[in-house]
């Protein structure tokens, strides 16, 4: 393979100054067949090989349910993040997972790295107005009946305000999820025209292409009724009377 700078001699006696193929191979004792190569050359840059996905049977089944934990606990502070430990002794309990530990700390030390590499290529500034409200769960600390114990939180923020409605609930299901935005509405005594909810599990089912989102059936029955819209609509501003 010729170096650098013999390439670079070649391609400036062929393409900018127009001598032949043959002649420059002539001068530079060089294959013909390699100096019309190099010369008509329009890519340089090595091409990346494509890694080979290596087959995980142990860990296949349970990809999805991990990576809604991850992406779950990439909204939580660090110190209420499930650990790789506690997501192996999780799918024991809620999948009977036979796959070691090991395993699991393999994918989740991988698969939090890829996940926000994601994040940050696809991070926008959100452009915020009136009327506009985000919903999310948290987890907190809570003192219940003498003893702190970890409590999940739904909280409405107005991010054009800055303010915010919080409500606890003993859990992040769909049923807890939908009764507290009935007591927001109810506070508010109206409904915000648009309620951003990113990836939230009570509300959406499936991240498509293009970050369209499936909604559950529950949420889009919900959302019907009280006549707001969710992420990728445009919105109407102001908020709707509670009726």
């Amino acid at each position: 393979m010729l170096q650098v700078d013999e390439i670079k001699y070649i391609r400036n006696e062929v393409n900018s100054k127009g001598h032949s193929y043959s002649d420059v191979a002539r001068r530079t004792n060089t294959d013909y067949r390699t100096v019309k190569k190099y010369a008509d050359m329009d890519e340089f840059q090595p091409k990346k090989r494509k890694k080979k996905r290596q087959p995980a049977p142990v860990m296949d089944p349970v990809k999805d349910l991990v990576d809604q934990w991850l992406k779950e606990d990439m909204k939580k502070k660090k110190k209420y993040q499930r650990t790789a430990k506690r997501i192996w002794q999780l799918l024991q309990k809620e999948v009977a997972f036979n796959g070691s530990d090991r395993a699991v700390r393999s994918y989740v030390s991988k698969r939090k790295k890829e996940l926000l590499e994601e994040s940050d290529q696809a991070a926008l500034p959100l452009v915020s107005k009136p009327g506009d409200a985000q919903v999310d769960f948290g987890e907190a600390p809570f003192k219940v009946e003498g003893k702190v114990v970890d409590l999940p939180y739904l909280v409405m923020s107005f991010p054009y305000s800055n303010a915010f409605l919080v409500q606890v609930f003993e859990s992040e299901n769909q049923d807890c999820f939908l009764e507290g935005l009935k007591r927001f509405f109810n506070h508010l005594d109206g409904v915000p025209r648009r309620i951003r909810f990113d990836n939230l599990s009570p509300a959406v089912k499936k991240v498509l292409a293009y970050g369209e989102r499936e909604l559950t059936e529950g949420f889009k029955r919900f959302a019907l009724h009280y006549g707001f819209e969710s992420n990728s609509v445009i919105p109407v501003l102001g908020m709707k009377k509670v009726t």
